[in-house]
């Protein structure tokens, strides 16, 4: 019998963790939660039952599983403190068509996309995004709260701190390590570190706050 999980938001990052866990078919995804359900419905055949205030009476009815669709960093790392304090523990959503090497040390709330691929010795913290053929060499530690956005690409050992975006495209050479809630733009090229709470950008990728 598959385990029930409740899935918060219900945007487009939410349709791809709705594809995912259907295709693993491990989990039976009882509804979505979100503050625009009156507008929403359905998403991907899921119904969008309501908005968070419902997540005490899912978990009084039994339901202790949930995913945070949400690719807001902040927004997905208070949300999932708030679930783990109720009681519910956090799914991951791993996509079949993603490489995970076996040394990898995964954390719980993540979601890994398709052609997604994180080699040896690698650690993923909770909450974490691996989006859509994004690549984690060797070695590198991926704080929580993270999103690591489509075709970026981490070489070995390298450092993100919790809540960092990454975005699309973006380059990180080795051994560069990375602060905690900072943004690195679109197609940049990091080659050296970045500190904490940094808006950075260009190639080479430089700190502008």
């Amino acid at each position: 019998m598959k385990e029930k999980v409740v899935l918060i938001g219900a945007g487009g990052h939410a349709k791809v963790i709705i594809d995912i866990l259907n295709q693993n078919g491990n989990y039976e995804i009882i509804g979505c939660l979100d503050k625009s359900y009156r507008e929403k419905g359905k998403i991907l055949g899921c119904d969008v039952i309501g908005d968070d205030s419902m997540i005490p009476k899912l978990y009084s009815r039994g339901i202790k599983k949930a995913f945070v669709a949400l690719g807001d960093n902040k927004l997905r790392h208070r949300i999932s403190k708030n679930l783990i304090s109720r009681g519910f523990s956090l799914v991951n959503a791993i996509s079949e068509k993603s490489y995970i090497a076996r040394s990898v040390r995964l954390g719980s709330g993540i979601a890994v996309m398709a052609g997604a691929v994180i080699n040896p010795d690698t650690i993923i913290g909770d909450n974490v995004i691996i989006n859509t053929n994004a690549s984690i060499d060797h070695d590198c530690n991926i704080g929580e709260s993270c999103h690591i956005a489509p075709g970026a690409n981490l070489s070995g050992n390298v450092s993100i701190g919790a809540g960092t975006f990454l975005g699309t495209g973006c380059k990180i050479r080795d051994k560069i390590n990375i602060g905690e809630w900072s943004v690195v733009g679109v197609g940049s090229a990091v080659v050296g570190d970045i500190p904490s709470h940094s808006l950075a950008y260009g190639v080479p990728a430089r700190v502008k706050n």
